[in-house]
């Protein structure tokens, strides 16, 4: 007699042996949820997800005398086989139920893998943790010639990523968000913040938790990326409405250090009447790391500062960063209050930035209750309109994941966590002081989620060079993919742009023009200065108040002195649109003014991210599915549905070779010159270094004409 093993439990369907407990449920428009745990029930842990929608016209069929049974539910069919035998082999008997995700026509998208013969292998596979839980994998069979985007932010160029490996796990400039879109028609959320990888081979795609409680991942299925995107918004929360300023242009340095200077820079802007929404004080305006406040030396009167900056019409973000430093007047009672990150083993100290800190442990909701209080009371009561929430992987001096525990569990099970909880502190903050509709705060990482939070993702620290530029461009896609659609990068990069050379000049001028079209334009970076022909002893002071000379990896930096001698961090060089000559800034300004009159078509573009999850930046693919051209363009992409960007990515071209999709129904109009050009051809598009080729789709041209 055969024993049946699949039941139902109300919506969901159940399948036990071997230990395992799986459970397979409708979850949302199209869409289901898969969840196994080994030796006990699946647990109820939201993760990514914001709670199970309601589902309408699901179906359970079981068929008993096969123990076979399908899960429809819309557009999505999941059919579980169970079976089990006599193992000879092992002398006793085995079970498994592998489960295959076919569109509702019947039409396969992926499958488990099988048992392979005698090769006894398991789709999900739990490996023992000795005294703990399990390392757990499941790998499937997916199309050979399906192509995928999304999964977050890793510097490469590379837009396909069928036949990528991927961490996942967050640094610097890196922010795994685990969910995945195929061309065959599927979005794939691996709903899991532990430590891990995927693989996105050809015979097989596998993902990996390196410490796990239970499996955990939720599939969709869509005619369309932007449908499929759409279901995902719906699962994982939407982005919030954009406020008006973020639809402008943003000021920033490495970092302007007293209040006089701030005020002096956003009184410039206004005596040339160059558009600014936004200006930025970043990090090291405090006394120590951890204090969240203004160090009074240098700040006197925040309030005032912020008073006359609204009177201008400019809106002000602080940088906060979640480090501690040991000397920090809270870290005491934080420490005392178990509001910090913990090592497993060794010293007690996460990174050296300046001195040695800690961070705090945003997975406590205590921890975010307290954090939230010094900055409401330090910045926000005080005018401070936005937050630059900075390390927010976090950055820890080593990345030894596997020795850091938060309140929430151990790093490598619940560590990709972190930069949700961090956004999620001080959004609901500022929502309790009734600033819906207001808020967004600039972040450096983001997990699955992020995005209902106000997040605002840059892409780190990367490099001002020519490479990195380019890796942007892929970069913004696959955030926009993983269903984060608001996305900015440092202009120019971070590092050390030499602001006196006409190398980086250029670079600056052609990330300036990318970055007119993305989510925030926005600029920033670390400009460095050659070193004098003076030797470092013949070096004397500068005459400006507390400054002095520091040399940093052969680099002349600016260090500012309190009035007792002591230092402070330096401050950069400067980074205004006027820092680098009078041809850099007429090209700036040109477009920011671009951006200005860009508005009406950007607001549009952020009321679809927050009614839909569409994403702003979209890969040619997104908007052309069936031009089999668009699958691995990696260096245009579409801002929004009817502009193509077609940035400028090699130092010294002049022109380049744009691809235009679609067919003879689609016409392409340049910007720079009006020539009309049908789709499904390249084109060559001639691009002084005051021009971004840009074509506008069936003549949507959005006040952009002559502009350009």
């Amino acid at each position: 007699m055969t024993q049946f093993t699949l039941s139902a439990d109300g919506s969901a369907l159940l399948w036990t042996g071997d230990g395992e407990y799986l459970r397979v449920e409708p979850w949302g428009d199209n869409s289901v949820r898969v969840r196994s745990a080994r030796m006990h029930p699946v647990e109820d842990t939201a993760w990514a997800l914001t709670g199970k929608p309601s589902t309408e016209g699901f179906r359970i069929e079981i068929d008993e005398e096969k123990d076979e049974a399908v899960v429809s539910n819309g557009g999505i069919v999941v059919r579980a086989r169970a079976r089990h035998w006599w193992n000879g082999c092992q002398g006793y008997e085995a079970f498994v139920c592998r489960l295959s995700f076919h569109k509702a026509d019947g039409t396969l998208l992926f499958e488990e893998t099988g048992e392979g013969g005698s090769l006894n292998l398991r789709a999900r596979a739990y490996r023992p943790i000795t005294g703990g839980d399990h390392e757990i994998s499941v790998s499937f069979l997916a199309p050979r010639d399906e192509h995928l985007y999304g999964m977050g932010e890793y510097q490469q160029d590379t837009l396909d990523l069928k036949g990528c490996a991927l961490e996942l796990a967050h640094r610097n400039s890196q922010a795994s968000v685990p969910f995945v879109v195929s061309s065959a028609g599927y979005g794939f959320l691996w709903n899991n913040p532990a430590i891990g990888s995927v693989e996105f081979a050809s015979n097989r795609t596998r993902w990996v938790a390196r410490s796990s409680r239970q499996l955990d991942y939720w599939v969709t299925a869509g005619d369309t990326p932007a449908q499929i995107e759409s279901q995902y918004a719906d699962a994982t929360g939407h982005a919030p409405a954009m406020p008006e300023w973020g639809l402008g242009f943003w000021q920033c340095k490495l970092r302007y250090w007293n209040q006089e200077q701030l005020l002096e820079t956003a009184r410039e802007f206004k005596r040339r009447g160059i558009p600014l929404d936004l200006i930025v004080i970043d990090f090291f305006h405090w006394p120590r790391m951890g204090d969240f406040r203004f160090e009074d030396e240098f700040w006197p009167d925040p309030k005032a500062m912020c008073d006359e900056l609204h009177d201008m019409g400019v809106r002000l973000m602080v940088s906060v960063w979640p480090q501690v430093a040991l000397t920090s007047e809270n870290y005491v009672e934080l420490k005392s209050r178990n509001l910090l990150v913990r090592p497993e083993r060794g010293e007690d100290i996460a990174m050296m930035a300046w001195e040695p800190c800690t961070f705090i442990d945003a997975t406590n909701p205590a921890t975010r209750d307290y954090v939230w209080d010094k900055c409401r009371r330090n910045y926000a009561d005080l005018g401070v309109d936005a937050f630059w929430l900075d390390e927010a992987e976090p950055e820890y001096g080593s990345y030894d994941f596997e020795n850091w525990r938060y309140h929430a569990g151990p790093n490598e099970q619940v560590g990709n966590i972190y930069p949700v909880e961090y956004n999620r502190g001080f959004y609901e903050g500022q929502q309790a002081m009734g600033r819906d509709g207001e808020i967004v705060n600039l972040t450096r990482c983001a997990w699955a989620g992020s995005q209902k939070y106000g997040a605002l993702v840059w892409s780190g620290d990367v490099g001002s060079t020519f490479k990195d530029l380019k890796a942007q461009i892929t970069c913004a896609i696959h955030m926009g993919m993983a269903g984060i659609p608001w996305f900015t990068t440092d202009m120019g990069g971070f590092h050390n742009g030499d602001i006196e050379s006409d190398a980086f000049r250029e670079l600056f001028v052609r990330w300036a023009q990318f970055s007119c079209f993305l989510p925030v334009m926005r600029n920033h970076g670390n400009r460095s200065l050659h070193e004098p022909e003076h030797t470092r002893d013949q070096a004397t002071p500068l005459d400006r108040g507390h400054e002095a000379i520091l040399y940093e990896e052969g680099a002349l930096k600016e260090m500012v002195r309190a009035k007792d001698g002591t230092p402070r961090f330096y401050s950069g060089a400067d980074n205004e649109p006027w820092s680098m000559g009078r041809q850099v800034e007429d090209i700036l300004v040109k477009y920011i003014r671009v951006r200005e009159a860009m508005r009406p078509y950007t607001r549009e573009l952020f009321d679809q991210a927050h009614r839909n999850g569409q994403p702003l930046v979209r890969g040619l693919f997104y908007e052309f599915p069936h031009d089999p051209n668009t699958a691995d363009i990696n260096d245009e992409y579409m801002f929004g549905p009817d502009l193509l960007i077609a940035p400028v990515t090699q130092a010294g071209a002049t022109s380049r070779t744009v691809y235009l999709p679609g067919g003879p129904d689609t016409t392409w109009t340049n910007l720079h010159d009006n020539t009309t050009h049908p789709g499904g051809t390249h084109v060559q598009a001639n691009a002084p270094l005051d021009v971004i080729p840009v074509y506008a789709r069936n003549n949507q041209h959005h006040n952009l004409t002559n502009l350009i």
